[in-house]
């Protein structure tokens, strides 16, 4: 994808951009990559063409299947960080030798077998958060933001947390009007099943998801009831999501993505309307499960409230027998019989959609589009369609290996992407404000991570984890840009739905105050979000750059190996460069002018065609 530098010599050459408080010249100059994705890039390398030997012990567990895609180890610093800045966002310096000398197969691995770190929901535990009482927790969803933010920031296992997050936008569940109590704790427990999943198998977290309250109340599961004489139907909304958008697709696929056509050259629906209804059947009869809840009663001032406990909005709904539907239903060539047990029928209806030849091009495709490359090529999908279907061990939707086979693939590691202008991906708001975070070494002082949504579209990031507009997440993966040189040429810019004049300037604004000055929180002392006492406790540290502040070209080379993986144009870092040494630095220099010196460099790169486009 092509790429277009957004610092000129305009912008800065004005020494007044490079203030803390003036940086606007620099965000102005950004809105030029809108027009077009832009060019240039260097760095990296053939990353080592060699393949790891198949069977390894130091890749345990990632399936034979994919022993064939994998390079050996990265012939550079930078080709090293490129793959980490794909695995898990950010990249540090201990992390590119650790890939350096273990291989890249050895250390993701290493990374997807390590034991789980601390969940959401015990995060949201160790806040205090099942508290029922006037704080009203169980009625809020920042709760959920809150947990999220840290598991994304400051979790060590970055890994798991990025590919979750890219689960989180194919099975989109989003807490955006979700009305029950406790939902908080519900969202919470959704994101730990997807962390859970990125190392388990595609039915099992596909079972998962569909029986989790979250999901339930999103699409309408919960509560949804069988046929009566009345005319009740059951609800379809479910039925048809989980075949459109979680699993098959609209249309019949060939194992490399690419559409199937009917002989007269249409495309062919992968289900019709008659399909969707008779799945519906399938997941009739299902609720909360309340099961041991304690209630407990909250006393207000004029009224009171009775509670449930917050373990009811985690656990899987149950089956009411009496209003699930008896009725036979035939569905992409599976029938489940006329009085199938509701367990039954939906264990019938899952492996159905499970073992259906377009999951593997579908997932597969999606899953590259958010990690890698949004016009991966048919081959490419075709690899890791074929790990899906298989990982070389006889399983089918084991999500370890095709994790590593979209990683590892000769396609992402790579040197012909860096030079292709049809290669790569917008990075997404939240992905760069993530890696942002890990870099600089954000913390929260109070243990609070008190950041609430990101979405505000033209203030803030326009994107925040679980709060996806619609079920079709925050952009389709078949977006194209109209009017545009990527229209003409056939190819997707998925992320390119969300960007506009409100959504670049919003990004700039947000990421200029908060790259030098960080976040206030309210009260970072108590759990509660209660709008007072503004405390600046989430700060960046920067403790990776500062050392170089006083040499400017020193600064710049370290921000491109560890935002862009070394692939600034030699010509916007002579400009960077220039910038920053029109306003001199030096060791008698106040500290928060040195802190205004990488700040500005910082925002210089990340407003960057280089950094926004990641190859």
């Amino acid at each position: 994808m092509e790429r277009k530098e957004t610092v000129r010599d305009q912008t800065v050459a004005d020494p007044g951009a490079r203030s803390p408080g003036n940086l606007a010249g620099l965000a102005i100059a950004s809105t030029a990559w809108l027009a077009a994705c832009g060019g240039g890039g260097g760095g990296g390398s053939d990353g080592g063409q060699a393949s790891a030997v198949a069977g390894s012990s130091a890749t345990a567990g990632l399936g034979t299947a994919v022993a064939g895609y994998q390079h050996a180890v990265p012939a550079s610093d930078n080709d090293a960080a490129r793959f980490l800045q794909q695995a898990q966002f950010s990249a540090s310096d201990a992390e590119i030798a650790a890939v350096r000398d273990q291989g890249y197969a050895a250390w993701l691995s290493a990374k997807l077998n390590a034991p789980a770190t601390q969940s959401a929901v015990d995060w949201q535990v160790s806040r205090g958060y099942t508290a029922v009482d006037t704080r009203n927790f169980f009625d809020h969803t920042y709760v959920a933001d809150f947990a999220l933010w840290n598991q994304l920031i400051k979790s060590g296992d970055a890994v798991r947390k990025r590919l979750a997050l890219a689960l989180s936008e194919f099975f989109v569940m989003s807490m955006n009007g979700q009305d029950f109590e406790f939902r908080g704790f519900a969202s919470g427990h959704y994101w730990d099943l997807l962390v859970k999943g990125t190392r388990g198998n595609f039915r099992s977290l596909l079972e998962e998801v569909t029986l989790r309250p979250s999901m339930g109340d999103f699409l309408n599961t919960r509560g949804s009831q069988n046929e009566d004489s009345q005319g009740r139907l059951p609800d379809e909304n479910y039925a048809r999501e989980v075949m459109q958008l979680f699993t098959i697709g609209l249309h019949e696929l060939n194992i490399d993505g690419t559409e199937k056509l009917a002989e007269d050259g249409s495309k062919r629906p992968s289900y019709v309307q008659s399909d969707v209804s008779n799945l519906a059947r399938v997941f009739t009869g299902w609720n909360f499960d309340s099961i041991g809840n304690v209630n407990t009663t909250v006393y207000y001032a004029t009224n009171s409230r009775v509670i449930g406990s917050y373990q009811r909005a985690q656990r899987p709904m149950t089956l009411t027998e009496s209003r699930h539907s008896t009725l036979t239903a035939t569905f992409l060539g599976a029938t489940v019989p006329a009085n199938t047990g509701g367990v039954q029928a939906l264990k019938i209806g899952l492996d159905t959609l499970f073992n259906h030849p377009n999951v593997g091009p579908f997932f597969g495709r999606q899953m590259i589009q958010r990690l890698v490359t949004s016009n991966p090529s048919p081959a490419y999908v075709a690899r890791v369609a074929a790990v899906f279907n298989n990982n070389g061990e006889g399983v089918r939707g084991d999500l370890k290996s095709v994790f590593a086979a979209v990683l590892l693939d000769n396609e992402a590691r790579g040197a012909a992407g860096l030079t292709d202008p049809s290669f790569g991906k917008v990075r997404e708001p939240m992905v760069r404000f993530v890696q942002w975070a890990r870099t600089f070494g954000l913390e929260s002082a109070a243990g609070s991570w008190k950041l609430e949504s990101l979405a505000n579209n033209s203030a803030q990031l326009g994107q925040s984890p679980l709060r996806a507009g619609s079920v079709f997440n925050f952009f389709r993966p078949g977006y194209v840009p109209p009017s545009t040189a990527l229209a003409a040429s056939k190819k997707v810019a998925p992320e390119f739905q969300i960007v506009n004049e409100s959504t670049v300037g919003g990004y700039l604004n947000f990421m200029q105050n908060c790259i030098r000055n960080g976040f206030n929180a309210y009260s970072p002392d108590v759990p509660e979000l209660n709008y007072q006492n503004p405390v600046r406790d989430l700060v960046a540290s920067y403790a990776s750059v500062l050392p170089l502040v006083l040499d400017a070209a020193a600064l710049v080379a370290k921000l491109n190996l560890l935002l862009c993986a070394g692939q600034l144009p030699a010509a916007s870092v002579s400009l960077m460069v220039n910038a920053l040494n029109a306003t001199p630095v030096t060791a008698a220099s106040a500290s928060n002018l040195k802190l205004d010196r990488v700040a500005a460099a910082v925002l210089m790169v990340m407003a960057s065609g280089s950094y926004l486009v990641q190859k």
